[in-house]
């Protein structure tokens, strides 16, 4: 603690006042003050910082008089972590307050939130993970028709705004797969004035659970009154606005007129004729729900520890940031066209076969590539500076390495694909970038970068020569006063005194703080500071040449600006070619990263033949779940699996809790989606239909926190898998009913099975301890029983102690087809040691359970369909005989009784119909 800045503030309780006095902010607003060398926080803002990040409210200071105002002060590093916490695991809005120097004359220098860190970017350092998507919707929200849906999106620093329109069911299944493909960060939906709107509510409620910061935007935001001004002077081609048929969804153009206006492009005038507008066909990628998100562990949770515990962790071997953000992408948008598929397949394959290839691309020259989309918004903002234009040199001398080595392929079957994806664009490229490359060669001093220095050749200008030489003979005078004071102080000039030009102090000396008492009580030597590297002092000499040398190049900047402005400007027209290579290197990262993990895995994996939508099967041999076999210390069973049209669409796995149920649906589920994505996939072979969705309905995620229940949310998953599900979709259902009593939960398991097979005939996989759903197989031949194998051993004989042995269940993960009529969930209690007197219990009760049901006696046998209709028939005629004579008759109860018995001996046929026997046996 004791590193936090100490908070400075001359008239307290004045700024105490102008706080308290501060418009009203949204509770997931947090106002952070920017003080110069150190950033503090007040009142609720504080106390949130304080255990967020430093989780202690010990922290706080009160400033003014009582009651005081809680403050919190940060240094920039920390004020730096607290930003990407806040905006990207806590989905805050933060707001940056700056004064001018005037008494209380703070203002609003810059706003962030989630999909919005144009303002922050450089605060936030290092690279940004996934591309900042922010989304406006507007709906027409009549409950009675199907509900249109219109949409604007926008990557602030892509310069891209996609719109969309499309008819969405009342669960807004295709909205939550566009937040999900999109990877969008915040989403902006319309106030709602009566805070009655169910609608709205419902679109609040799917963007939180996709992980969205929700905005909420007056109505009169979503007009369209303006947009038909606004949109062309945005546009790259101005004709664009008017010509496309995208101005003609009237939706989307409402949502339109909301993002522009929250993002504020229209009042920077370096955003006009900037932005390309499209627009996004929903249908053009498999969709995916928040359900399936998690169920296939696709991206890492705020729990993950090892990067391999989710899909993009472990197929992460991007090199670049760009090549990080697109992967991402990538796997939230896998492609249903299987030309696209299997052309990214071949470019995965040149790079699995060709070590020497990937190795060098990730190696050599990946690696050294920076986040070029960053670097283009710097240019495109006018806040680029003489260093990242050397950065875009750096770039571009390294194309030649790029094209030697893709060049270098000897194999005819993938040159072509390569030339066609990465080699003649970036040959193309190169030769845009030969005339950038000259001028920086001609103006700037490379030789200077070796001192982190970014200046113009003094070569290049009369008067800059001039200072050079100055700057030149006064860094020789330090260098001369600095072996004097090493020979004075008996100090070795190499080792222990330095000679350093220090940020807030400039040019002086440094000792390391064991040798720092040689200068105390030495009137010569003025100490400057004492910091964990050592002592900083001068001499009154270095002093003169400090201040000579801080002049000179402060006149160095000055003459150069002028010429630092030039340069910067015509390297800012080479932004579009920058993008372009970006997106270009990206893909070529992303693709080399397939191959890295598709070598690396325990088992290679192999490359799947795609069967084109609506065609061919799912058959995979010696299947593995490529997160789960990279665990420590996991020997990974393999299993195959086998979805065939018409004889094996619906699986129904049965077996022990712990036996592999969920492992072996959900790897299905992430080899369908990577290989779509393009990559190669962890079975010894494989061939896949394409699916257009995976829909998932998977674990008890409880919200009670929404005021959902277990089964309520299960009930809401699974009514959405209802809704989207087509017959090319793929179903993964882990358990289903289990919230509610067994007779319910069956009836609607049972229900639930039966609709996916008759009505949508879907790819479904379905994981349950309702052994009675296996009876399904009698009446539908699509429909297929599997089970995972527990060895079982009954426990003859005694052990050592003389004690009878115990029946032994050891789980072989290991699916065959068949039903397992036990769940073992009583060897699970045992497994992690329940107390021996309520397993003996759970036992008994469970045993007194099965006799009861009568399911496992010997005389229970399962009736056909054709018998129990004609056994009905026969018990009901028997029935109506018996009532008759009951009434006639005038029979005692006891005489009521015997005439049925005798009724039902004189039935032959009814004693030997299977139903009958079914009913006798219970």
């Amino acid at each position: 603690m004791a590193s936090r800045p100490e908070l400075k503030e001359e008239d307290e309780s004045s700024f105490c006042k102008f706080f308290r006095n501060l418009p009203e902010k949204g509770e997931d607003t947090v106002r952070i003050f920017d003080r110069g060398e150190y950033y503090s926080a007040h009142g609720e803002d504080a106390k949130f910082i304080a255990t967020t990040v430093y989780r202690t409210t010990a922290v706080l200071r009160k400033l003014g008089r009582d009651p005081g105002l809680d403050s919190v002060t940060m240094t920039a590093t920390v004020f730096r972590n607290f930003l990407r916490e806040a905006l990207f695991r806590l989905s805050k809005r933060v707001e940056i307050w700056q004064s001018s120097g005037k008494r209380m004359d703070w203002k609003v220098a810059k706003q962030a939130s989630p999909g919005n860190l144009q303002d922050i970017e450089d605060d936030l350092g290092g690279h940004i993970e996934n591309a900042p998507i922010i989304l406006a919707v507007k709906v027409s929200a009549k409950a009675s028709e199907a509900r249109k849906v219109g949409v604007c999106f926008a990557d602030a620093s892509v310069r891209e705004l996609g719109v969309t329109e499309f008819l969405d069911n009342d669960l807004y299944s295709n909205f939550e797969s566009l937040l999900i493909q999109l990877g969008v960060k915040e989403c902006l939906i319309q106030a709602d004035p009566q805070k009655k709107d169910l609608e709205l509510k419902k679109l609040r409620t799917i963007a939180e659970n996709c992980g969205c910061s929700v905005g909420e935007r007056g109505f009169a935001d979503f007009g369209t009154k303006d947009i038909d001004q606004d949109l062309p002077r945005l546009l790259k081609d101005e004709r664009a606005a008017g010509t496309l048929p995208l101005t003609e969804l009237k939706m989307a153009m409402g949502a339109a007129a909301a993002l522009i206006k929250y993002l504020g492009v229209m009042s920077d005038s370096s955003n006009f004729g900037q932005y390309q507008l499209y627009q996004h066909d929903l249908s053009q990628y498999m969709k995916l729900d928040a359900a399936a998100l998690k169920a296939l562990n696709l991206m890492p949770g705020p729990r993950d520890g090892a990067k391999t515990m989710s899909v993009y962790g472990l197929l992460n071997h991007c090199k670049t940031p760009t090549g990080s953000r697109l992967l991402a992408q990538w796997l939230k948008q896998p492609l249903m066209n299987v030309v696209d598929i299997e052309r990214r397949q071949q470019l995965v394959e040149a790079f699995v076969n060709d070590t020497e290839l990937r190795q060098t691309m990730q190696e050599e020259h990946l690696r050294s590539i920076p986040d070029l989309y960053r670097l283009a918004k710097k240019f495109q903002r006018k806040v680029a500076n003489l260093e990242d234009v050397v950065r875009a040199y750096q770039v571009v001398i390294r194309l030649p390495g790029f094209l030697g080595t893709l060049e270098s392929v000897m194999d005819e079957q993938y040159r072509d694909p390569l030339d066609a994806e990465y080699t003649s664009k970036i040959r193309e490229f190169s030769d845009s970038f030969a005339k950038l490359q000259e001028m920086v060669e001609t103006t700037v001093d490379l030789d200077a970068l070796d001192n982190h220095e970014f200046i113009i050749k003094p070569e290049f200008d009369e008067s800059l020569r001039t200072i050079r030489k100055r700057l030149d003979k006064l860094k020789r005078d330090m260098e001369s006063e600095h072996n004097k004071v090493g020979r004075d102080l008996n100090q070795d000039t190499e080792k222990k005194l330095f000679l350093e030009n220090h940020r807030v102090h400039g040019w002086c000396f440094r000792l390391t703080r064991n040798e720092a008492g040689c200068i105390r009580n030495k009137k010569q030597y003025q100490e400057c500071s004492t910091q964990k590297n050592g002592v900083y002092f001068t001499t009154s000499d270095l002093q003169k040449m400090r201040r000579e040398f801080d002049q000179l190049s402060e006149n160095y900047n000055r003459t150069q600006s002028g010429l630092v402005s030039e340069v910067v400007s015509v390297a800012s027209s080479y932004i579009p070619v920058l993008e372009k290579l970006a997106a270009v290197l990206a893909h070529l990262d992303v693709i080399v990263a397939f191959a890295h993990v598709s070598v690396h895995a325990p088992t290679s994996y192999t490359r799947p033949k795609m069967h084109p939508r609506g065609t061919g099967n799912t058959i995979l041999k010696e299947a593995r779940h490529p997160c789960m076999e990279m665990q420590d210390d996991i020997s990974f069973i393999t299993n195959d699996v086998s979805l065939v049209r018409n004889s094996g669409e619906f699986l129904i796995i049965t077996g022990p809790n712990m036996g592999g149920k969920s492992t072996y649906i959900r790897q299905i589920g992430v080899i369908a989606l990577m290989a779509q994505v393009g990559c190669f996939v962890p079975a010894s072979e494989a061939e896949l239909t394409i699916f257009d969705c995976i829909l998932a309905r998977v674990g008890a995620s409880d919200s009670q926190l929404k005021g959902v229940s277990t089964f309520m949310a299960e009930m809401l998953e699974t009514a959405n898998i209802l809704k989207s599900a087509t017959k090319e979709s793929l179903i993964i259902i882990d358990e289903l009913g289990r919230g509610t009593s067994t007779y319910d939960g069956f009836g609607l398991a049972w229900a639930i099975s039966e609709y996916i097979v008759k009505e949508i005939g879907a790819f479904a996989l379905f994981a349950t301890h309702f052994h009675e759903l296996t009876a399904l197989v009698d009446t539908y031949p699509q429909v297929q029983n599997l089970h995972v194998v527990a060895h079982i051993s009954e426990g003859a004989g005694e052990d050592d102690n003389g004690a009878k042995k115990k029946r032994e269940v050891t789980l072989l993960y290991k699916v065959e087809p068949g039903i397992c009529d036990q769940s073992f969930g009583i060897h699970v209690a045992e497994l992690v040691r329940f107390p021996q007197k309520v397993i003996n219990m759970a036992k008994r009760k469970a045993d007194e359970l099965e006799d009861f049901s009568g399911k496992h006696e010997d005389n229970f046998v399962q009736a056909s369909k054709e018998e129990v209709e004609e056994g009905s028939k026969l018990l009901k005629d028997m029935l109506a005989k018996w009532k008759e004579e009951v009434e006639s008759q005038g029979l005692t109860k006891k005489q009521q009784v015997e005439r049925m018995r005798e009724l039902v001996k004189e039935n032959q046929a009814l004693r030997d119909n299977g139903f009958f026997k079914g009913i006798q046996a219970l």
